[in-house]
């Protein structure tokens, strides 16, 4: 592993959950979003990581065992929606009532919502103080070469 290996692997960390979170923000807003550009209400979305440098080949494997192309940090594989059913509402007044007067709404869960964010603002808390650590040992040991 190298010098900067860490850094690089908490900033992966830091844009990855970056990212989780402006989809978390993007769900709240949505949360009562009854019609989109394809007609249907808004669907929950999700974030997908992968650890960076993950093995997909047999070369990929050969080269970690060799020492060569070890990878680390996480990036974003995906983007995904939710595929559960979405919410019924007896409303209907509402423009966009069926014929029962049933409103779909997103299948946002605010809960899950607001546990998802806390659980995504601990994580990049987590890695600012990897990152700060990193950053504290590294004038350390300059401060230990002027001596």
């Amino acid at each position: 592993m190298g010098f900067l290996d860490s850094m690089n692997i908490s900033a992966s960390a830091l844009t990855a959950t970056r990212l989780r979170m402006d989809v978390i923000a993007e769900n709240m807003a949505n949360l009562n979003t009854t019609r989109t550009a394809t007609g249907d209400p808004y669907r929950r979305r999700y974030v997908v990581f992968e650890p960076r440098g993950a093995a997909r080949s047999f070369g990929d494997y050969f080269d970690r065992a060799a020492g060569r192309g070890v990878g680390g940090g996480v990036r974003v594989t995906a983007i995904g929606e939710d595929p559960s059913a979405f919410k019924l509402d007896y409303n209907p007044t509402h423009p966009d009532a069926d014929a029962d007067g049933y409103v779909r709404l997103p299948n946002v869960d605010v809960v899950q919502e607001m546990v998802d964010m806390m659980s995504a603002y601990r994580a990049y808390e987590a890695n600012i103080t990897a990152l700060n650590t990193f950053k504290d040992m590294a004038v350390k040991t300059l401060e230990l070469g002027k001596g």
